[in-house]
């Protein structure tokens, strides 16, 4: 069972941090707690696995990035692996994933990648193909962005 003060918390932290030099302690004072209590009971809450993602999500259109792309990347099954760690450690990957190929579908690999313009999403997809060393990959652009919400717990 959660306390009503664990539910708070998490209230608050599922709205996202607000944009200061000290969003914790923005919280805690919303929630009339020590600043370091808070971060305690976060703490806590991580280790008991009650919180178990804790993580950023930017609006990439509101920073100028308009063009997104999903690249698929048909890589040797003996070769996904590390190749999939060496193309989600790259920092214009924002997701990176292996997936089973299926009939016509040759593409094990998916990264998504976000640009100015889809130009230069080609132009990223084209130096990570020349860095991995794989030829057969396809970019699939976003056309509508019909969702983006995590999950809401404890709704009033």
């Amino acid at each position: 069972m959660l306390t009503e003060l664990e539910k708070q918390i998490i209230r608050e932290l599922q709205q996202g941090l607000p944009l200061v030099e000290r969003p914790y302690l923005v919280i805690a004072q919303r929630l009339g707690i020590p600043e370091d209590e808070l971060m305690d009971k976060i703490n806590e809450m991580i280790g008991n696995g009650i919180i178990r993602r804790f993580g950023a999500a930017l609006r990439h259109q509101d920073l100028g990035y308009t063009a997104n792309a999903m690249v698929v990347w048909d890589v040797p099954e003996e070769q996904a692996s590390g190749t999939g760690r060496l193309l989600a450690g790259l920092a214009k990957v924002t997701h990176c994933y292996q997936r089973p190929r299926r009939p016509g579908w040759p593409y094990n690999i998916f990264t998504v990648i976000h640009g100015q313009t889809r130009d230069q999403c080609e132009q990223f997809a084209a130096v990570m193909a020349e860095k991995i060393g794989v030829s057969n990959y396809m970019l699939l652009f976003s056309t509508t962005e019909l969702k983006k919400s995590s999950m809401q717990y404890f709704i009033d």
